[in-house]
């Protein structure tokens, strides 16, 4: 009704808070405030945050050191790869696929990068918010080896270890990736989107921006190449570190927060020696990039929030018990998959999603003789699904941030290409299902 973010999620949380706490204004109260204490003393929340603002500070500086220019125009005219609204997206789509390691650093790098270029060529940031997207976290559950994997391998393994499991849990993993169904619809739609140059829905109507001039020669690509490899080195680095040899056993929060650390020092340092800019300005641009990116944070804030709210109240846990009374075999994998986009829609997370239908989700497999493996499947597309159109999700917080679109145009713009996938996705878990079954 608001068309804001903001009130939408306070509003949401505020009211959750009073079911919770049974209607009592004085418990409500009280409860608000041990959630704010518990999101501002919750070591990953704080890391994302700082992720977040330093985030800003790194692509600030890309863009005024002239990185960004350089970088447009290589691609543009020097090597003449770029001469097309289709080429421009192309490239962003294959960046969103190539660097799968990390979700946020592939969104903030296919942005980065595609800002100008679809700028040049004519194409909304709403057209590119959705590309950046739609490829990152389909991209990131179905190439596991990233903190979506170790999570996975993680429940499995607590599902073995139960009795209702047995074999190797990296074997489950991987032919519950195969039927990821709609990871792959959405990748696919995607690029057909691109290619055909399809724009249904709101995205007819999305604004395209004309305020850059891009395509005059400036600055040096080296200054956003550096960068980014930078960021996608320490990425690796600190998942290895973290995780004490074992990039899967990483943490993804720790690794990304390092991450921008190191990067913002050294591309000072480096700009600094080069005298693209002096020590000094180095500093204050960096201070107007984390300004800028004060809004986007505090909605993240809000939605981890809601995301806490909706845990507590276990609406999860009982949609899917509830439909345990209700279902026959051959349905199981295309609710669960329903109950899981659901849920991933409701509180903005796929990994909250996964953790909280993998032990229910398994036991019910195994009760009622379905195929597990869809059933992991059905878990996974699902969770990725719910948080591809969820507006509270963090991804697609980022992905509006990184494009420079406007969050609602963003969330209104690539829901009837995920609706539509996953549409497909349905459709084959019954199919699948019919067939085991």
């Amino acid at each position: 009704m608001t068309k804001k973010v903001l009130p939408s999620l306070i509003g949401g949380i505020l009211a959750g808070e009073f079911v919770i706490n049974h209607y009592d204004i004085v418990l409500t109260l009280h409860s608000l405030v041990d959630l704010t204490v518990l999101l501002f003393t919750t070591t990953w929340i704080l890391k994302t945050f700082g992720f977040m603002l330093l985030m800003g500070a790194v692509m600030y500086l890309m863009e005024r050191s002239g990185g960004v220019t350089g970088f447009v125009y290589m691609l543009t005219h020097r090597l003449s790869l770029v001469k097309s609204e289709r080429a421009a997206l192309v490239l962003v789509y294959i960046i969103g696929i190539i660097i799968f390691i990390e979700t946020s650093i592939t969104v903030l790098i296919a942005g980065a990068v595609g800002r100008p270029l679809c700028d040049a060529h004519n194409i909304s940031r709403a057209k590119l918010a959705y590309v950046c997207d739609s490829t990152s976290a389909p991209v990131g559950s179905l190439l596991m080896f990233n903190g979506y994997g170790a999570l996975m391998l993680g429940l499995i393994t607590a599902q073995m270890e139960l009795g209702y499991m047995s074999g190797e849990s990296v074997s489950w993993l991987m032919s519950a990736v195969a039927l990821n169904f709609y990871a792959l619809l959405a990748l696919a739609v995607t690029f057909v989107v691109i290619w055909y140059k399809i724009d249904i829905g709101a995205m007819k109507h999305a604004l395209v921006k004309h305020e850059h001039t891009i395509l005059e020669e400036g600055g040096h690509p080296l200054y956003m190449i550096v960068p980014i490899v930078l960021m996608i080195g320490g990425v690796f680095l600190f998942l290895y570190l973290t995780g004490e040899g074992n990039i899967l056993k990483g943490s993804g929060s720790s690794a990304i927060f390092y991450t921008m650390i190191m990067t913002l020092g050294l591309m000072g340092l480096y700009f600094t020696v080069k005298r693209v800019m002096p020590a000094k300005t180095v500093v204050l641009e960096s201070f107007k990039g984390i300004r800028s990116m004060v809004g986007v944070t505090s909605i993240l804030l809000f939605a981890f929030a809601i995301g806490e709210v909706t845990s507590m109240m276990e609406t999860g846990r009982y949609l899917a018990l509830y439909a345990n009374s209700v279902l026959s075999p051959m349905w199981l994998a295309a609710v669960v998959f329903l109950l899981a986009a659901v849920i991933s829609f409701s509180t903005g997370t796929s990994w909250g999603t996964f953790s909280i239908m993998v032990p229910i989700a398994i036991p019910l497999a195994v009760a009622m003789d379905a195929d597990i493996a869809l059933v992991l499947g059905a878990v996974i597309s699902g969770g990725v699904f719910g948080d591809h159109c969820s507006p509270i999700s963090d991804t697609t917080i980022i992905s509006s941030m990184a494009s420079g679109c406007d969050h609602i145009e963003h969330v209104k713009t690539q829901l009837p290409y995920a609706l539509f996938s996953g549409f497909l996705a349905f459709s084959l878990f019954v199919l699948f299902g019919f067939i085991n079954g």
